[in-house]
């Protein structure tokens, strides 16, 4: 049941989101299992929502589980999807199978990171990504966003740097369209303000954008997969993704396979 109530911050934030979205009333309601007279009239403000029905729109317009929480206070709910500290008990066996996975993948560059690029934890093999880094960019909290692209940090051994710039900044924007984000926003701002210009032309490996980099050994041509928790119900899980390098030909492979080598020597 529903009761007719002036506008309020939840009309205009369903209304935000359908929009940014491109979603009709009629398909958000098919979705969500109400009517487009239903969601009218909470869009107007002329319906309050219950909880439950908060939720299934906001499950049906994909947002994020923050943004979900926001949906829910703005209706007058209180969230219902927590943000646990990472050394909390609750998440210590997700950081160390975490950790198992980035292990598993050696001997090739593994990260995992927080919102922003913020660097939570890497494998051996990240130090092919910081060599010759300026030391204040590996200053904790290190941002691989910002050593990624800075002239200090890895674009200097990029041999693609305009594309695979180009590459990072474009999937962000795509990121922030459905979410916007000041904070985020500002950052690819400072990004792009690294990038040369990109000229127009293929630099690809057959399906994706490959990142050339010059090493001592010779150049690596690395390919990128990202991995994030989809069944997370904690925003801290949610937010964390696995950015995985994989090697794009043989010779990639093989030096990786030899610094690997060298590294466990260097060790005992």
């Amino acid at each position: 049941m529903t009761t007719a109530t002036e506008p309020t911050g939840f009309a205009r934030q369903l209304r935000h989101w359908r929009t940014l979205r491109r979603v009709s009333q009629l398909d958000l309601a098919i979705r969500a299992d109400t009517t487009q007279r239903h969601l009218s009239f909470l869009e107007q403000g002329r319906s309050r929502p219950g909880r439950t029905m908060v939720v299934r729109l906001a499950e049906s317009l994909d947002l994020s589980l923050r943004e979900r929480n926001g949906l829910l206070l703005a209706a007058g709910y209180a969230p219902i999807f927590p943000e646990s500290e990472l050394q909390t008990m609750e998440l210590a066996p997700v950081l160390e199978a975490l950790h198992a996975i980035l292990d598993g993948h050696l001997p090739y560059p593994a990260l995992v990171v927080r919102p922003y690029g913020i660097l939570l934890a890497a494998n051996a093999a990240f130090d092919v990504l910081t060599e010759g880094a300026a030391p204040w960019l590996l200053e904790p909290p290190v941002n691989v966003l910002r050593l990624a692209l800075h002239p200090d940090g890895l674009a200097a051994r990029v041999v693609n740097l305009p594309e695979w710039g180009r590459h990072i900044t474009e999937a962000l924007r795509g990121r922030m369209a459905r979410s916007p984000d000041r904070a985020l926003d500002e950052l690819i701002t400072e990004l792009e303000g690294y990038l040369p210009h990109a000229h127009p032309g293929p630099d690809h490996l057959g399906f994706a954008v490959p990142l050339r980099l010059r090493c001592d050994d010779g150049e690596l041509r690395l390919i990128t997969t990202l991995t994030s928790f989809a069944t997370a119900v904690d925003i801290t899980l949610a937010e964390l993704q696995l950015e995985a390098f994989l090697p794009g030909d043989e010779q990639t492979a093989r030096i990786l396979r030899d610094r690997a080598t060298r590294r466990r020597r260097s060790q005992r």
